[in-house]
């Protein structure tokens, strides 16, 4: 039997991992029901991904991708002039009014990294990643001290069901850009 080329057969089961990830959250995710999600034979989870850590590293790069490419286009970086605190509060409270099930989907895999010491580098390159792309209008100790206020003020507002408060936010950020 001839084997099928199916280029994005690998793309197909990291989404898969998302979705089902994004549903039952991390406890339910499996190589057999990432298989049934992406409709491929499991075989071909194994294949691609050998164990469920490197298919949640895969599933957690994808998901990362989404807070940091907003913040990598957004104009605030760009021009010197903008509103940096203004900017980024903005851009959190878009992220945290988007799709819910992704945005606790990507902190649940964030958060996954403190037992799974193999997602702990991609959680460590998202930060790194985000706090070079706000270096470019800070230094790099007060970027770190944003990314890290973001985190805060985010996983308040989903582990308490709490209103985003845009306002307060783009405060804290100022103080943080102000004594760096």
């Amino acid at each position: 039997m001839a084997r099928r080329y199916d280029p994005e057969r690998r793309q197909r089961i990291i989404d898969a991992a998302i979705r089902v990830a994004g549903k039952s959250g991390i406890a339910g995710l499996s190589h057999r029901t990432v298989a049934a999600e992406a409709d491929v034979p499991l075989g071909s989870t194994t294949y691609h991904f050998a164990s469920l850590d490197e298919l949640l590293v895969a599933a957690l790069r994808q998901a990362n991708e989404g807070f940091a490419a907003m913040v990598r286009k957004s104009g605030a970086l760009v021009d010197p002039d903008a509103d940096l605190a203004e900017e980024l509060a903005r851009l959190m409270g878009e992220w945290l009014a988007g799709e819910r099930t992704g945005v606790e989907l990507e902190y649940e895999l964030y958060l996954a990294a403190l037992r799974r010491p193999a997602l702990r580098p991609v959680a460590a390159e998202w930060c790194q990643e985000l706090a070079e792309i706000l270096a470019r209008r800070t230094d790099p100790v007060t970027a770190r001290a944003l990314v890290a206020l973001m985190d805060g003020i985010c996983l308040q507002v989903l582990l308490t069901d709490a209103r985003y408060e845009a306002e307060f936010a783009r405060e804290m950020l100022a103080r943080v850009i102000a004594r760096g």
